[in-house]
């Protein structure tokens, strides 16, 4: 019945710990030898999501930048792309200096800081990519970004979204993808438009589209799939779309989608009953 799903990183298919269980990378596999297409949909940027993509054997374009690019896995080919416009760029640039917040950007999939801070190195090391240091990044902004990521405290991030959100209306896409992390794009580069460009590009139609998340930009990835999923520790508001909700990222709740909806669809309600008896939350019906 599915011929596509389109998995969010952080917060679903990696663990709190940033990695992929053994488990995880063989039901991944299986899933592909059965002709489904098995595609990554995340914030990070590409460079980060390919390392991610060899380690599971995906081949299939990788959405990357909350959608603002997909690029094909060997990284030759870019199939869509969107970026946020010069203007917009030096406006968030200024916003960010007068505020004392930290902002870091992303051109030519090269992530660029002004300077070298706690923040900037723990977000490189974290998703395992390098960085580049330019102190006049009003002069990058002029070709605009692909991304522009705030990264500080929840409660100051929620207050600068709203700011962000009644500046710029619909001429930017604004949204948390962590609690820490407030991203910018343009406005048309969201999961949901990328992963229905990809599906159309390669045949398939929304109705066989499975799309898996967790957080507050993974919402348009599961409105957009035919059948959305979220994870146990997503949001409430990514909970409250799903058609689905499975186990946590840190109990293999990917691996349960899977098995549930493309390797046992048949027999799922019966092998995994006891399993989902201890499901908490329950699915979801509509």
């Amino acid at each position: 019945m599915y011929k596509m799903i389109a998995i969010d990183l952080d917060g679903t298919l990696l663990t709190d710990e940033l990695t992929i269980s053994p488990e995880t990378v063989a039901t991944i596999q299986k899933a592909m030898k059965t002709g489904t297409i098995v595609t990554i949909a995340t914030g990070r940027m590409f460079s980060s999501a390919k390392l991610i993509a060899q380690q599971l054997g995906i081949n299939a374009p990788l959405i990357t930048y909350q959608g603002a690019m997909i690029k094909a896995a060997d990284g030759d080919d870019v199939l869509y792309e969107r970026s946020v416009s010069p203007d917009i760029s030096q406006k968030l640039l200024n916003i960010a200096r007068e505020k004392n917040i930290h902002l870091q950007v992303y051109q030519d999939d090269i992530l660029y800081g002004a300077v070298e801070t706690d923040k900037l190195v723990a977000y490189a090391e974290a998703v395992q990519v390098p960085y580049a240091i330019e102190p006049d990044l009003i002069k990058l902004a002029q070709k605009g970004f692909t991304k522009l990521l705030f990264i500080d405290e929840p409660d100051v991030l929620a207050l600068l979204q709203k700011e962000l959100q009644a500046i710029f209306g619909d001429s930017a896409y604004i949204e948390k993808s962590k609690k820490n992390y407030l991203e910018v794009t343009h406005p048309e580069a969201n999961k949901g438009n990328a992963l229905l460009f990809l599906a159309n590009k390669l045949g398939i139609d929304r109705s066989e589209i499975i799309g898996i998340g967790d957080n507050h930009n993974d919402f348009e990835l599961l409105k957009s799939a035919g059948f959305g999923i979220a994870m146990g520790n997503a949001v409430q508001e990514v909970k409250d779309i799903a058609d689905y909700i499975t186990f946590t990222n840190n109990d293999e709740g990917v691996i349960h989608a899977i098995d549930k909806f493309i390797l046992e669809p048949e027999n799922a309600v019966a092998t995994k009953k006891g399993r989902e008896e201890n499901a908490q939350p329950r699915r979801k019906k509509f």
